[in-house]
């Protein structure tokens, strides 16, 4: 049986965190998608199951374009549509995160 388990270190983790947090903060939220796909690439491309590598194919620029729909979405719904924002960027996480 293939084992489950994954290989990041803390160094990688600490400067893959200090980028998408400096990308988000200079671009004073604008970056956001970036960041999150630099970390989320990080977590996902670092993780193995059943002696499988997953694969992160998503792109910031594909994550935008969803980020100012939901943005709309959030502000037409006075906030209701808040609540479905995490479910929304997993969603869009799970489809793109495939096996090497």
């Amino acid at each position: 049986m293939n084992q489950s388990y994954f290989d990041g270190g803390l160094l990688s983790y600490i400067v893959h965190s200090l980028l998408a947090a400096v990308i988000t903060i200079f671009t004073l939220g604008i970056g956001t998608p970036w960041g999150i796909v630099l970390m989320y690439r990080w977590k996902i491309e670092h993780t193995i199951i059943e002696g499988r590598r997953l694969q992160f194919n998503g792109t910031a620029i594909g994550l935008f374009g969803h980020w100012i729909k939901w943005f709309l979405l959030t502000i037409v719904s006075l906030g209701i549509y808040s609540f479905w924002l995490h479910i929304k960027l997993e969603q869009w996480k799970a489809k793109y995160t495939t096996f090497y």
